[in-house]
């Protein structure tokens, strides 16, 4: 990958911080890392939990930042700070993911000389309680952040109104394949020879729309009733998911390691996400040339441009999309040339840190 030259005369101490994450927000984090420290780059330190930092490609300490609030949070925040702090240099600028690490992080650095970061990964979904905490980390990260990055143009729409200099939506590319898919043996996933094979490629998580799924399977299986709808990916509802599909067309694999070898076998790739940022998992779909089905909602629509049928978060227009595109073999083949095309405007890596850099060094001076 060719890397961006670099406008600093010395390399920039940034401490990426972010929360639990067990889905793309860890991987971009990750990524986004291991360039940023790449050749000729930065110095990068990673905090965050255990489930974060395992497999960090750049030095990792573990800060405990939890979904919700608790009575750690002081320690937390004692704890950024020493990092930003350590000696005998410290950091120059704190990169912080996700709204309550912002805060927490916002809150560390007062009085302090380093810049701040932040990318917002999710949007707060839930009651009044909810938003309200969600207004209140937001004014905390205002009050401080340079700079306030949003995976979609809804998040980035909201930052706008915080008074923070720099709002952007961040780049957020799918890492590369390490090698093109290779066709599954319908047999081997227990589909009968020539039927048609639905995956969603999903954390199992109340986001990702598994009732809906559900219920749009059901649709689809009366009109295909020996198609399969495979579902691959882990998470904290498959215990809940499995027993609810049992004796349907639903199948829940798990977490996989072939997803390429997956997207390269399935007849439509669907999405039944209740929101999403820049979605991975479309990325590597369009990346496929699958063709793909999806909500359209948050930034999955950004994403897919005109390369897939976008509907509204409805299961009767979930599967009556996935049932036209069985019906219509040359749309579905075009769908998935118009998939392949999309691919080549995706983000690049290379993208992402040239975007990295600019800001880091605009806040920076």
């Amino acid at each position: 990958m060719a890397q961006p030259a670099r406008s600093s005369d010395r390399p920039v101490r940034i401490l990426q911080v972010t929360g639990s994450s067990a889905g793309g927000v860890r991987r971009h984090v990750h990524q986004l890392s291991a360039v940023l420290a790449g050749p000729g780059g930065h110095r990068v330190l990673l905090a965050g939990p255990a489930d974060v930092i395992e497999g960090s490609p750049v030095p990792a300490t573990r800060v405990e930042i939890t979904d919700r609030p608790r009575a750690g949070d002081l320690a937390v925040v004692r704890r950024l700070r020493a990092l930003a702090r350590a000696q005998p240099v410290g950091a120059d600028l704190v990169h912080a993911h996700g709204l309550r690490a912002g805060a927490l992080a916002a809150l560390a650095l007062t009085g302090l000389r380093t810049r701040l970061v932040v990318t917002l990964h999710n949007k707060p979904v839930g009651g009044r309680a909810i938003q309200a905490v969600s207004a209140i980390l937001a004014r905390i990260i205002a009050r401080r952040a340079g700079a306030v990055l949003g995976v979609s143009g809804d998040l980035v729409d909201w930052a706008r109104g915080w008074g923070v200099p720099i709002v952007e939506r961040a780049l957020v590319p799918a890492p590369p394949p390490t090698r093109p898919g290779t066709s599954i043996p319908a047999a081997d996933l227990g589909v009968p020879p020539g039927e048609p094979i639905l995956l969603t490629v999903a954390r199992l998580a109340p986001q990702k729309g598994m009732g809906l799924l559900l219920e749009a399977a059901t649709a689809v299986a009366a009109a295909y009733p020996h198609a399969r709808w495979l579902v691959a990916g882990d998470g904290p509802l498959r215990e809940e998911l499995t027993r609810a599909a049992a004796g349907g067309p639903v199948t829940f694999l798990g977490a996989r390691s072939d997803i390429a070898d997956l997207l390269a076998t399935a007849t439509v790739v669907v999405s039944t996400s209740e929101w999403e940022g820049q979605p991975l998992n479309l990325q590597e779909a369009l990346r496929a040339g699958a063709a793909i089905v999806t909500t359209d909602v948050g930034g999955s629509g950004e994403v897919t441009g005109e390369a897939a049928l976008r509907v509204r978060c409805d299961a009767g227009e979930v599967a009556g999309a996935v049932l036209e595109l069985l019906n219509d073999p040359a749309r579905l083949e075009r769908l998935r040339a118009a998939a392949t095309e999309r691919a080549n405007e995706l983000p690049t890596t290379s993208e992402m840190l040239d975007q990295a850099d600019q800001i880091y060094l605009r806040l920076l001076g």
